[in-house]
């Protein structure tokens, strides 16, 4: 039994879903595939069940009805994979702004003793290629937010390419994880923290899309902003069992 699984949610990212597949396919490791797809109307669902056919025990999908929300499908997957007893789960992006080799150096980290790794882009300088200015100061500040506000000291709390030890996912108590957007990241790395995990941040550069369309809003940036101190408060009043 393989022992990684990659969890991609997806809507509408067509232009994007085969090749990720393949490249994921094409690694030295044997990793598992499980698309988390929210009723994408151009088609991605199909071109996954296609690609079922050709690898029929790497690939898996679940098919949700409308757009149910990021936190949502990853909740999703998480218990997805708990259930089939994955040791390492990973979250990732469709359209190759996460590099998948990354893949490889996010699970050596937890190999080597980390309980969650983050594919971090400020751990050494900014690592962010074709964004504008203005979506690099929001995200990086994002982090310097979180970070006074939590006083944890990750330097890329709102990193979507992860890596947790299945450990992990079934110590948090993940009907407790209540953000869907934004502030799903955040919530989830803090948790795992006052768990007493051990989370490592691993380097890597970080590419926009070059096809499809972002999924980023404002809305999605003020839950994230207010939901921090939400998080922190209610923080005070809740027990967090170690693992």
């Amino acid at each position: 039994m393989p022992d990684s699984i990659v969890i991609i949610p997806t809507y509408n990212e067509i232009e994007n879903i085969e090749r990720i597949i393949r490249k994921v396919f094409s690694l030295p490791h044997d990793f598992h595939l499980l698309i988390i797809d929210d009723g994408s109307p151009d088609g991605t669902p199909l071109i996954v069940k296609k690609l079922q056919q050709e690898f029929p025990e790497r690939l898996f999908m679940e098919e949700r009805a409308g757009k149910q929300g990021l936190g949502t499908a990853y909740i999703h997957g998480f218990r997805w994979a708990i259930a089939r007893k994955y040791d390492y789960v990973f979250e990732m992006d469709a359209d190759f702004s996460h590099n998948p080799d990354d893949l490889l150096k996010l699970r050596q980290a937890c190999v080597e003793g980390a309980d969650a790794s983050i594919g971090s882009r400020y751990i050494k300088g900014v690592n962010v290629v074709n964004w504008p200015m203005s979506r690099v100061l929001m995200s990086y500040f994002a982090s310097v937010y979180v970070r006074f506000i939590t006083r944890i000291k990750i330097q890329d709390s709102t990193a979507g390419f992860m890596c947790y030890k299945r450990q992990v996912l079934e110590t948090i108590q993940l009907e407790k994880i209540k953000f869907v957007g934004y502030a799903f990241q955040i919530e989830m790395k803090y948790t795992t923290l006052k768990h007493g995990f051990k989370l490592v941040e691993v380097p890597i550069i970080f590419t926009d899309r070059t096809e499809g369309t972002s999924k980023m809003s404002t809305s999605i940036f003020r839950e994230a902003v207010i939901g921090v101190i939400q998080m922190r408060i209610n923080s005070i009043f809740r027990k967090y069992p170690e693992g």
